[in-house]
């Protein structure tokens, strides 16, 4: 073999070796491909640019209490989709894993913490479904979560498979805090806050027995409207959360909470004493 020959071979072996790492690698993760600003162009070892017939969505509240903790869904649709593999990051709070979820894992890229799969997962019936949990910053303001999702056809190669970045994800932060705590429940219940009367913080408990769209208003004895403190989708389960009146400039007196969701509504007393 002549040394030109020698030389191409070699140089043929080396590229071979780098798609072969980039194709198993992606099949069990990839970091740093999303819109996230300073992040890579997004993935590489599957084609060079976005396919917009790969739909690629984040499902999640756009508005969330300081460290509050909410589930969200990213969901894979088109191309050739015999498995969905991702790479989710977020500007500020910390993404975190749920126990529903076998093939996701955090990895540390850039001094935060990314979500990626573990293996490529299969659709059902027609989209990639990866679920995460989300801890909004401690204070208030907003944050911004970024996903780039693959479909690939599962045949070893990166021949024929395709990628999407979705759409970015703003939430706005409040100073209002919710917190799953992790209870089930088979009924729709408004508990009385504790403690009451209450100077200037008190909480609220509730549960939902299906997931939904939840609104929670503060209303004086004249009927006003003086706080919003919830108005987003809950997944069912109990809730609590934290209430300050000072944060809605209330004075001393008698106030009412009331809970909706779907056809459930239920209305508590409170007494704000300063």
């Amino acid at each position: 073999m002549g040394k030109k020959t020698l030389l191409a071979a070699l140089a043929i072996a080396v590229f071979s070796l780098f798609i072969y790492e980039g194709i198993i690698a992606s099949s069990s993760g990839m970091t740093g491909r999303t819109l996230k600003p300073g992040s890579s162009s997004g993935c590489t070892c599957h084609s060079a640019s976005p396919n917009s017939s790969v739909l690629v969505n984040i499902i999640g509240p756009s508005t969330m209490g300081a460290g509050d903790t909410a589930t969200f869904m990213l969901k894979i649709k088109g191309g050739p989709l015999s498995r969905g593999g991702c790479d989710i990051a977020s500007s500020s709070g910390s993404l975190i894993l749920s126990s529903s979820e076998a093939f996701l894992k955090r990895v540390l890229e850039s001094g935060s913490y990314e979500l990626t799969h573990t293996s490529p997962k299969a659709p059902s019936p027609d989209t990639v479904t990866f679920t995460f949990k989300f801890i909004a910053p401690s204070t208030p303001g907003s944050a911004t979560i970024y996903a780039n999702g693959n479909s690939v056809n599962n045949d070893g190669t990166s021949s024929g498979d395709s990628w999407n970045y979705a759409s970015s994800k703003t939430i706005s932060v409040t100073a209002t805090g919710i917190r799953e705590t992790g209870v089930t429940t088979a009924s729709y219940k408004l508990s009385q806050n504790f403690p009451n009367p209450f100077n200037p913080s008190t909480k609220i408990s509730f549960g939902l027995a299906k997931s939904g769209n939840v609104s929670l208003k503060v209303y004086d004895v004249t009927g006003r409207e003086v706080a919003s403190l919830l108005n987003e989708y809950k997944n069912a389960g109990v809730y609590e959360m934290d209430f300050n009146a000072n944060d809605y400039g209330m004075t001393s007196g008698m106030y009412f909470y009331k809970i909706t969701s779907g056809d459930f509504s239920e209305v508590r007393k409170m007494i704000l004493t300063k």
